[in-house]
Formats: structure tokens, C-alpha cells, sequence
């Protein structure tokens, strides 16, 4: 899986990132009342134009890709000072309040985002394989603090286990989630033409560890 993240964006295969702020990001994160300041992490973030929304809403935010890539795209996007540095295993390079960790989310270590306070998924869950899902959701919540809040993007559509962008039905993000969070549906949307249906979803971490 890997390798294959990595030859898509080499490759420019990234129909997934879209080239505005997704539209649901700005309907429902304020209604979360993170707090103002909180720092908020991007897991398998891309290029994404969300992070900059949530840098201009005044959170740091700290972004985690594997694909070199991609955290290349999204500084050329923007003017502004780049400072880069290393830390066990990660490259960083960090813009205005955009900091972005180039590696493995999965050796991300609590310790690295012990500021974080919020979290943000609109494309993550649902570029991991099944196998891989069950780990990614007890990683974020081994990282975030208990009463962190954040929204999660998924979809479903007729293509099964096709992917990625791989279809995540309603009973297994309530069997990844519940242990670790409280949950709650906040839209449904309607199937696109490509028949992909977006749903969007409040977590909030509870604790401790199940």
C-alpha cells in the first residue's frame, strides 16, 4: 500500500484532492467549538486547501503525509518563509501555521503532538485498505487527548472494496469509533454521479483507551 500511495502521486494520479476547501469542513467545524487556538492534526493530509481554512480560522495545524510530494505541492501553493528540520524519522517543513510531517502516520509517536488538541479527517479513513482501518483508528486515539474533538469525512459507494478512495459503511465506523469516542452523524449526502456518497461525522475522544 505503501508504494502504491507513493507511485499515485508521483504519478499525479491525486483525483482525490480537490482545489478548494471542502465544503463540508466549512459547514460543520465550527459547530464542533474547538477552541480557538487548539492545534489541530491531519492525518494522511496531501496537499489539502483545508489546512490552510483551519490556519485561517487560527490553528496551528499539523499536517502527516508519506508522499514527498504532495507537502512540495502544497508550500509552491503559497508564499511564505519555509523552515525546514528533522525529528525521529520524519521531515518537516513548516509555513506561516502550517507544519507538515513527511512520513509513516503510523510511527507518529504521542509525544510529537502533545499540543494537539483537535483532529481532522476528510480523506484518510478512507484511503486505508480494510485491514489497515481498525489500526488507524486506535493510532488517533492512542494521539489525541480525551475530549479532543474533530470531524470525519467518509463515503460510500457500489464499488465495495474497490479503492482507494475505499467505501466505509455506517456499522464499521461505529465499530472503529465508539470504543475511543463519542460519535454523531451530522449529513448524509446524496450520491454523485460516480455514485460516491459522502457522509460527515463529530467525534470526540474519550478516555480512557478501550
Amino acid at each position: 500500500m505503501r508504494e502504491q500511495w507513493l507511485k499515485r502521486w508521483r504519478e499525479g494520479r491525486i483525483g482525490f484532492h480537490l482545489a478548494q476547501t471542502h465544503p463540508a469542513l466549512v459547514r460543520h467545524w465550527k459547530a464542533l467549538k474547538v477552541p480557538g487556538r487548539a492545534k489541530v492534526l491531519v492525518p494522511l493530509c496531501g496537499k489539502s486547501l483545508d489546512m490552510r481554512w483551519l490556519s485561517e480560522q487560527g490553528h496551528p495545524v499539523l499536517g502527516v503525509e508519506l508522499a514527498p510530494e504532495a507537502i512540495e505541492q502544497f508550500i509552491a501553493q503559497h508564499s511564505g518563509e519555509i523552515s525546514r528540520y528533522h525529528q525521529a524519522g520524519f521531515h518537516i517543513a513548516r509555513q506561516g501555521s502550517v507544519e507538515l510531517w513527511q512520513g509513516d502516520f503510523f510511527h507518529l509517536h504521542i509525544r510529537q503532538v502533545d499540543e494537539v488538541e483537535a483532529f481532522y479527517d476528510r480523506a484518510s479513513l478512507i484511503a486505508l485498505p480494510p485491514a489497515t482501518r481498525q489500526r488507524y483508528a486506535f493510532h488517533l486515539a492512542q494521539l489525541v487527548p480525551p475530549g479532543a474533538k474533530g470531524l470525519l469525512v467518509t463515503l460510500q459507494h457500489r464499488d465495495g472494496d474497490a479503492g482507494p478512495p475505499y467505501s466505509v459503511s455506517e456499522k464499521e465506523i461505529d465499530e472503529l469509533f465508539t470504543p475511543n469516542f463519542s460519535l454523531e452523524k451530522r449529513e448524509e449526502g446524496a450520491a454523485d454521479e460516480r455514485g460516491f456518497a459522502e457522509s460527515v461525522w463529530a467525534l470526540e475522544r474519550r478516555g480512557p483507551l478501550i
